[in-house]
């Protein structure tokens, strides 16, 4: 097993490009499938969980092309199974996506319960329900679900709560459905919205992506087309925290400042000093930066992928804070470990900590438990005094493109071994 051996308590300083979205770029292969025509996909972050999505598809019997780095070709001109292979599926969340391009596409789909990082429940009841509301069939025999359908028709459907992946999903099918679908309740993030502008690039006809309510109206095929993968927000939004935590300098290019306003207000806050241009963003040391309460919401809110970086940052800041995760339970259980490396943390119930700071945070052996609280530990590693191994690092290649190897650029004392 691969394990990153980390020495903290250096400054960082230079610049640091940003990668496009791993959450964006996974739907975009799922989305090329309600094609039969080539789709290029472009600026595509070569990370664990697109090759797993690439296997995955694969073993549908698509053509998929690593052209270069960063760009694939995805011809969907046959689908030779309905069947999502559960060895490969159980690995990655964002499989259960592909559930949309093989209905509209096949009329039938296999699946297990996707996987992807435990951070408590992750239900598909929006997806069985969401499909039953244009006409599917749902049965659960054993380990897989599936889902059929004889022709798929618009309809209303509200989201009893937010969901990303079920709005992505719902477009997607809809999009192939007879006559008109309303969304209410939908998901707002930018990689929706990204999503639908693709969409339609191919012929689709959905208005109101990036707002809670959406409208789709049927088309029966799509064009092929190109999808350039925006930037990746949540890793723009944890390095600029690496950033403050360390009190280092860092210029983050080729991001969208924009989509990170929720950050930017909470850094003023908390007197972090922050220059943002139009596609730029530069952190400044702050040496008197104060503690901020924080509630994670869906976007525009602060981000719940962004809570466990967060929650290292405010173990460095003056004062007390309360942090409430109010996405997912279990997703504060991580910060066990930074309390064991000297962070004064306050445990009040499964959704809400609080933190005390400064604190002077030791060096020691820890195992990243999924994809974010992986970068946490990276972050204070590189705070903390002395040596720290964090082993289990596929969670954090999950998400994080050779990211040992960017950090190294900027000064950091990080190795793989």
């Amino acid at each position: 097993m691969e394990k990153f051996i980390i020495n903290g308590g250096k400054k960082l300083n230079g610049s640091i490009e940003i990668r496009g979205a791993k959450n964006a770029a996974l739907k975009a292969f799922a989305a090329a499938l309600l094609t039969t025509r080539p789709v290029l996909l472009k600026n595509v972050p070569e990370v664990e969980d697109i090759k797993r999505m690439v296997e995955l598809i694969q073993s549908l019997g698509v053509k998929i092309e690593h052209i270069k780095n960063g760009e694939y070709r995805v011809t969907a001109k046959k689908i030779e199974t309905y069947l999502l292979d559960p060895a490969i599926a159980k690995k990655l969340r964002a499989s259960v996506v592909l559930t949309a391009p093989l209905l509209a596409r096949v009329g039938r789909v296999k699946f297990p319960h996707p996987g992807g990082c435990v951070i408590g429940e992750r239900p598909i009841d929006v997806f069985i329900d969401g499909y039953g509301a244009l006409g599917a069939k749902i049965t659960h025999n054993g380990a897989l679900y599936e889902i059929s359908t004889q022709k798929l028709r618009g309809s209303k459907f509200i989201f009893p709560n937010i969901s990303v992946t079920g709005t992505e999903a719902m477009m997607m099918t809809a999009s192939m459905a007879e006559g008109e679908t309303f969304l209410k309740n939908c998901a707002c993030e930018p990689e929706v919205e990204s999503l639908a502008n693709f969409l339609n690039s191919c012929g689709a006809q959905i208005i109101g992506a990036g707002t809670p309510n959406v409208k789709i109206r049927g088309v029966k095929s799509l064009r092929g087309g190109i999808y350039e993968t925006i930037p990746d927000r949540i890793e723009a939004g944890s390095l600029a925290i690496l950033a403050a935590a360390t009190k280092s300098r860092l210029k983050i290019m080729k991001c969208e400042p924009e989509h990170l306003d929720s950050l930017w207000s909470l850094f003023g806050k908390a007197r972090i000093k922050v220059k943002i241009n139009k596609s730029s963003v530069e952190i400044l040391p702050s040496f008197s930066s104060s503690s901020v309460s924080v509630k994670t919401r869906e976007y525009p809110g602060f981000p719940t992928d962004l809570q466990a970086p967060l929650c290292v940052l405010l173990t460095q800041t003056e004062g007390h804070a309360l942090v409430h995760e109010t996405i997912y339970e279990g997703r504060l259980n991580w910060t066990d470990e930074l309390k064991r490396m000297g962070a004064n943390i306050l445990a009040l119930d499964p959704h809400r900590i609080e933190i005390k700071g400064p604190a002077k945070l030791k060096g020691r052996e820890i195992e990243s438990p999924d994809l974010r609280a992986g970068m946490a530990y990276i972050i204070a590693a590189l705070c903390a005094k002395g040596q720290s191994t964090i082993n289990n690092i596929y969670q954090i290649d999950r998400g994080y493109e050779k990211i040992e190897e960017r950090l190294k650029k900027i000064g950091a004392d990080i190795q793989r071994v």
